[in-house]
């Protein structure tokens, strides 16, 4: 070997570092890696780490190659080259090792790294000891850490269902089907609610665990539930035995469930009980002191949820009777139309909505259907729908037309000092004739049900919302005429009925076209099963429905009478006058003198919008008496009496009246406070 080749394989004066006697002594071995020779020295407890004999091993670290896994190999040797580059003086690591009969095992090895002057590493002295019961220890510390996180976090899980529970029944829902009492090794429970001084066993498992007599107990009895209510402090209940000897008046009706221990928790909110909560077990000997806290814990967390439950639940039963006292009572008898109607609560507490349904019977075979709904989930939602339905319907009794009733509605509502507004929608039908008069605040369009079923929607052009036309002095509501035909239903509801999560209007609309259609043909079963879809689908919002079926015509009533409102610029209303004018005449038996009805009545019509400065109002109805005649009456608000004057040959203006006068048997003109009325008459033949 030449001086250069010698001088590299070199190694310190002090090489082989000696170990301190007390490494051997806590079975640790040392190493001395000189990095410039490359030469690795391990003293025999290191050699006994890698179940190696004195004489497998020659100082060269490649020796140890076929006892660590070559993964193992490549992340130690990177571990070292880091530390090496990075300037650190030390690293340590947990690596496995391959023994002789093949199994592995955990090593933890720590080296400490000398360098030169000038930075430069040599050398690395360091320890390497078996770490197998080391990170067994620490696996069974890491499993028992993991089973105490689990129970706690059993706690802030089922804490968090139960934040969703609004009533008693949610929360033993939650309990029972959560994976809760599972994790806990419970096998069923018992639930108890405290009720005018006594318990109310409220929930109870399995099946053939109830005991008769306990559904009501009083808190001086000797029951477990009873003596935490009593004393307000848990009750664990370590073996059957303990059950026995504890409660000899309960033991023999339940010892055949096999169970070996029980925990009784009080349920106390705001420092009072209000009920106990029993879990029992059939597979477990006594409660550990984390197990002990953790239950205590849980009951804690079912307390508050009770509690906001139960106040849930008192200020839902008053609110919905706030509510319901607000609705008709009851729905009168109207002949002529068979009548449904349903109210479904909303399902957040006090939180209640404004709708409301109404059935107004009207003179002359008529009736006024309305259904709206006031902005706003609370009872002051309630408190001014009520004021508002009594309003509504007033206007209505007092002989309105629709759109004067919507007019006047929306101003009551702009002046009740209340920043509600209210979508709604007013129905006068004539039973007699099918003629619908249509007047929609904001509200969503009803649909028509036909005789065989089909179900179509009745677009009907609408005004602003009541409260809302008023501020904006936009009172001229439009009215929409249509016939209702013998068997046909009209359909009102409020928007709850087609409000679905993530879906637009149009979506709904059509779902609950789709169920009208598919529904019961008796209209409370369809009223019913319409709003227990609502319930199915998880709705929110409160539901309204009103359902009106026409029957078979019958005679006109002495005094029948229908009316609609023709603004001055409004065109459609005039042609929806023309067609209420029209149905009518033909419902009435007065078909052979319907041209000349409706043209007698387009001409004072006319007259009046062109003549006066405003609109005008239209009433056609059925006098009885000797002779039956039809009277078309047109009120304006101009006092100004009109004359019958001479056209002229060229005269495009001026025949009105006299058309009026030949065509109709009488008429006449008579004042009304600031207007007038100009009438006209025709005898029209019996009805048949």
């Amino acid at each position: 070997m030449d001086d250069r080749v010698a001088g590299a394989l070199s190694l310190p004066d002090d090489w082989p570092a000696h170990p301190d006697l007390s490494l051997a002594l806590n079975r640790m071995g040392s190493f001395d890696w000189d990095l410039d020779s490359g030469l690795m020295h391990m003293d025999r407890p290191a050699l006994d780490v890698f179940d190696l004999r004195v004489e497998e091993y020659d100082d060269r670290p490649e020796s140890l190659g076929h006892r660590v896994p070559t993964d193992e190999g490549v992340r130690l040797d990177a571990m070292v080259a880091q530390a090496l580059k990075s300037g650190r003086s030390n690293y340590g690591a947990y690596f496995r090792i391959k023994r002789r009969d093949g199994t592995l095992r955990w090593t933890h090895t720590q080296g400490f790294i000398r360098r030169d002057g000038t930075g430069r590493p040599h050398r690395i002295i360091g320890i390497v000891r078996d770490a197998t019961q080391e990170l067994a220890d620490s696996t069974a510390r890491h499993e028992l850490d993991q089973q105490r996180r689990r129970r706690t976090s059993l706690v802030d899980v089922t804490t968090a269902a139960l934040a969703h529970a609004r009533t008693v029944g949610d929360v033993i829902e939650v309990l029972k089907k959560s994976q809760g009492l599972a994790h806990l090794g419970a096998t069923s429970l018992v639930m108890g609610l405290m009720e005018a001084g006594r318990i109310h066993l409220v929930a109870d498992g399995p099946e053939d665990s109830f005991v008769p007599g306990t559904r009501y107990t009083r808190t001086d009895e000797q029951y477990p539930m009873s003596e935490v209510v009593r004393t307000l402090a848990p009750r664990f209940i370590e073996s059957a035995t303990d059950f026995a000897t504890s409660y000899p008046i309960l033991w023999p009706h339940i010892s055949h469930l096999g169970i070996t221990s029980a925990a009784y928790l009080p349920l106390i909110a705001q420092a009072r009980p209000i009920g106990a909560l029993g879990l029992l077990y059939s597979d477990k000997d006594g409660f550990s002191g984390d197990e002990r806290n953790l239950l205590v814990a849980l009951g804690s967390s079912i307390a508050q949820s009770l509690q906001r439950a139960m106040l849930y639940e008192q200020e839902h039963d008053l609110a919905e009777g706030l509510q319901q006292a607000m609705l008709p009572r009851r729905i009168p008898d109207v002949p002529g139309a068979q009548i449904a109607v349903k109210y479904r609560s909303a399902r957040l507490g006090r939180d209640i909505g404004g709708d409301w349904y109404d059935v107004i019977p009207l003179p002359g075979g008529r009736v006024g259907a309305v259904i709206g709904d006031v902005q706003g989930h609370d009872t002051h939602a309630a408190a001014v729908m009520g004021q508002l339905r009594i309003v509504l319907r007033a206007y209505a009794a007092e002989g309105h037309s629709p759109a004067t009733v919507m007019a006047r509605a929306s101003v009551f509502l702009h002046e009740l000092d209340t920043d509600r507004f209210a979508t709604c929608t007013y129905a006068e039908v004539d039973l007699t004739t099918g003629v619908v008069q249509l007047v929609r605040a904001g509200h969503v369009d009803p649909l028509v049900r036909e005789s065989d079923g089909n179900c179509r929607r009745l677009p009907a052009e609408g005004g602003l919302p009541l409260g809302l036309s008023a501020e904006f002095g936009r009172l001229e509501y439009p009215v929409s005429t249509v016939e209702l035909d013998p068997g046909q239903t009209l359909v009102l509801f409020t928007d709850g009925l087609v409000e679905l999560p993530g879906a637009d209007l149009d979506e709904g609309i059509q779902l609950l076209t789709s169920m009208v259609r598919n529904g019961p043909q008796d209209l409370q079963r369809l009223a019913d099963r319409l709003c227990e879809e609502v319930d199915e689908r998880g709705g929110e919002d409160d539901v309204a429905v009103l359902l009106l079926r026409r029957k078979a015509a019958h005679a006109p009533q002495p005094g029948g009478r229908l009316q609609q409102h023709v603004a001055q610029s409004d065109p459609e209303a005039l042609s929806s006058a023309r067609h209420m004018i029209r149905a009518a005449v033909r419902a009435w038996g007065a078909k052979t003198r319907a041209d000349e009805v409706e043209l007698a009545a387009d001409e004072l019509i006319t007259n009046a919008l062109m003549h006066t400065d405003g609109g005008a109002i239209v009433t056609i109805r059925v006098l009885t008496g000797p002779e039956r005649r039809l009277r078309v009456d047109v009120e304006d608000r101009s006092s100004a009496l009109p004359r019958r004057r001479d056209a002229g040959e060229a005269g495009v203006s001026g025949r009105g009246l006299m058309l009026v006068d030949r065509l109709a048997d009488l008429w006449g003109v008579e004042s009304r406070g600031s207007g007038k009325c100009v009438w006209c008459e025709f005898v029209i033949p019996a009805h048949e």
